[in-house]
């Protein structure tokens, strides 16, 4: 079976988009603080690594078997990149700045099943209303889109909290 040429590519550039996709689910989790679940992806991680560099290197006279490893190396990353957007691992933390001010948009959002701690600010053409929001990778779009039918021209930015102590989502997040 190895012996044809269309297998063997077909085999390494397989091989290749688990390898990557692997490495790029064990980085996060690694990331993440995950150690235990990234060390065990490892391991399989490893394992598929050296048999397709070792079907490559037990074949360097084809350059197609290099291409294909290469491809596959590219389009791994791609799919792992995929594979951890749906798995979406953690948290993120989104600050929305209103000119809204009066429009009652904390209450809209915490009305649904967000929590939001909000301020007055001031901006460079006047008062703002900032808003802190924690939510799950999870709901992270649907939040976007709450916030975009509260208020189109919303300033929005998120980052991803590494810790968290006390307040409203500690509760919820050790459950």
């Amino acid at each position: 079976m190895l012996e044809n040429g269309f297998v063997m590519i077909g085999i390494i550039l397989l091989i290749n988009v688990v390898y990557v996709s692997f490495f790029t689910i064990r980085m996060i989790l690694t990331l993440k603080n995950q150690r235990y679940l990234a060390a065990l992806i490892s391991v399989f991680e490893v394992i598929i690594y050296v048999i397709g560099l070792g079907l490559v290197l037990d074949n360097l006279d084809k350059i197609q078997n290099l291409i294909a490893y290469a491809l596959g190396y590219g389009l791994g990353v791609l799919v792992g990149m995929k594979i951890e957007e749906k798995l979406a691992l953690g948290y993120i933390t989104v600050n929305v700045i209103t000119t809204n001010i009066s429009a009652g948009l904390p209450n809209e959002i915490r009305s649904k099943g967000y929590g939001v701690t909000d301020w007055m600010a001031s901006g460079r053409e006047g008062q703002r209303l900032m808003m802190e929001i924690l939510t799950s990778r999870k709901s992270e779009s649907n939040l976007y889109e709450t916030v975009r039918a509260l208020d189109p021209k919303a300033f929005i930015i998120s980052h991803e909290p590494k810790a968290f102590h006390g307040g409203f989502w500690v509760k919820s997040i050790r459950r």
